[in-house]
């Protein structure tokens, strides 16, 4: 898991675990949980019972899953459902999206990172990258399935000693259960692109042009001379 994915996880923990506080237990399942440079399982709060499901066995699985499109757990039993930086390897991500909106409780939260940029990298096949639209993308394909989710927020977060820009997208299951959750990650954190809230209209921190495109433009005025370093 490369730096930033680690620090987005903490920035969901940290603006959404609060509204968990009057539960006696709560469930939390990451997809994609085998234990590459680390997994959330890492920054979820202590209390919470954690499980790991992943494609093959390894360190940080709990459980194996028959089918990538199969979660083996009840109709709205599950609190929070997490996936980092495994999306882009799923052939049909929004399979695994219905999925994880059938297995969460109806204030339950989905919280998704995916790459928005980087390399071609095969686990064991690498099929999409995720823009600034995506998250809404998902909510209409959620209520065409008669599920009334809510894109929380989403923001494509800047690179930190990696060469990933994340595509961070956080769901509410049900939109009656909007006013349980007051805070958003985008409330405090600042280092991002293309940032939406629900209930703020357009697009916070505006970018037509991803970092990799900048520090392109940079580099060429540089290299002709525009720009003296």
């Amino acid at each position: 898991m490369h730096p930033t994915a680690m620090s987005n996880g903490q920035r969901f923990f940290d603006a959404y675990s609060e509204s968990f506080k009057s539960q006696s237990s709560v469930k939390v399942v990451e997809i994609g949980s085998r234990n590459f440079n680390g997994t959330l399982r890492q920054v979820t709060p202590e209390p919470f019972e954690y499980i790991g499901v992943d494609f093959a066995s390894g360190d940080g699985v709990d459980v194996v899953l028959d089918s990538p499109y199969s979660l083996p757990f009840d109709d709205a039993s599950i609190d929070m459902v997490l996936s980092s930086s495994c999306l882009e390897h799923s052939e049909m991500f929004w399979v695994v999206f219905l999925e994880i909106l059938r297995v969460l409780k109806p204030g339950g939260l989905c919280y998704l990172n995916t790459p928005s940029n980087g390399d071609f990298h095969r686990y064991p096949v690498d099929c999409w990258r995720f823009y600034p639209d995506a998250g809404q993308a998902l909510v209409t394909w959620a209520k065409w399935n008669k599920i009334d989710a809510v894109l929380l927020e989403s923001y494509v977060s800047n690179q930190h000693l990696d060469q990933w820009n994340d595509c961070v997208t956080v769901f509410l299951k049900d939109a009656q259960h909007l006013d349980r959750y007051p805070t958003r990650i985008l409330d405090t954190f600042q280092d991002f692109r293309n940032g939406t809230k629900h209930g703020v209209e357009g697009f916070l921190n505006l970018s037509d042009s991803p970092e990799d495109r900048v520090r392109l433009a940079v580099i060429e005025r540089v290299v002709t001379g525009q720009t003296k370093v």
